[in-house]
């Protein structure tokens, strides 16, 4: 990361809640091109997400505890702040001097954007405040969020616009959390109803749609220079298996999630 951070834009996205076993499922099926033609083997790899429920993953990812490989370890991270001890943080890892990642970043000259998605990206009230606060410029609206049926293209019309208005030799670090896979997100499911309410299809259909808009916004952030992405969910969400439902639980499908980091080249 040492070789990447300064000579790269960075994009990360969380897919907020998606589920790794719905994830691989359309990978495999074809029903995800944009993101399977960049995935490693077009497949995701399984790891184990650092919360169970947004808040508390981003914080963790912002300090460099992205997912975990679903293996036994130690596992060297891209990102970590300076501590002593970290049995993570090796030769390639990215060390900044900073308590976060989105302000060590900032520190060697990077633009640092969010284009936030679910309630916790809101900018409303101090709690929808503290996330988006760690970024010099961060973007929420209503459309952006759970109950819009268009909330990714909108976000992605935004991260256009953000890219377009930089100037060519500024790095960027781009973060979008789309909230499409979150309930509710029955209505990208054709024929579906808001009585019937959310199922693991219609999850699958939310994944398809961010799918259908996801090459504009890896046009979007490699049209300046090569840019690096981390494409992963924050946590996944229970749709009665065992008797649970939604998050912030200890079920293995919500602690299990996709994850994949890759290069984008927009001159190729």
């Amino acid at each position: 990361m040492n070789d990447i951070v300064g000579s790269h834009d960075l994009l990360f996205v969380t897919l907020d809640t998606l589920r790794y076993d719905v994830a691989q499922e359309l990978a495999a099926a074809g029903r995800i091109p944009h993101l399977a033609r960049h995935l490693p083997g077009g497949a995701w790899e399984r790891r184990h997400a650092p919360g169970s429920f947004t808040y508390a993953s981003h914080q963790a990812m912002f300090a460099g505890f992205l997912p975990t490989p679903a293996a036994p370890g130690p596992h060297p991270r891209l990102f970590a702040a300076r501590f002593a001890g970290s049995e993570t943080t090796a030769k390639g890892t990215f060390v900044h001097d900073t308590p976060d990642l989105v302000s060590g970043l900032a520190a060697v000259g990077y633009r640092t954007v969010c284009v936030g998605g679910v309630g916790f990206f809101n900018n409303q009230g101090p709690l929808g405040s503290v996330l988006p606060g760690m970024f010099q410029e961060s973007h929420w609206e209503p459309e952006f969020g759970v109950t819009s049926p268009t909330s990714f293209e909108a976000q992605v019309a935004r991260a256009e616009k953000v890219v377009a208005g930089l100037p060519q030799d500024q790095r960027l670090f781009l973060f979008v959390n789309a909230s499409a896979l979150h309930q509710p997100n029955w209505f990208h499911l054709p024929g579906a109803t808001r009585e019937a309410g959310d199922t693991r299809a219609s999850h699958a259909a939310a994944l398809e749609y961010v799918d259908q808009h996801m090459g504009r916004l890896l046009a979007a952030v490699s049209s300046r220079r090569p840019c690096f992405a981390i494409v992963c969910s924050d946590h996944g969400t229970a749709y009665g298996e065992d008797g649970y439902h939604g998050h912030r639980i200890g079920h293995d499908v919500v602690w299990t999630v996709p994850y994949a980091h890759f290069f984008v080249d927009g001159a190729r």
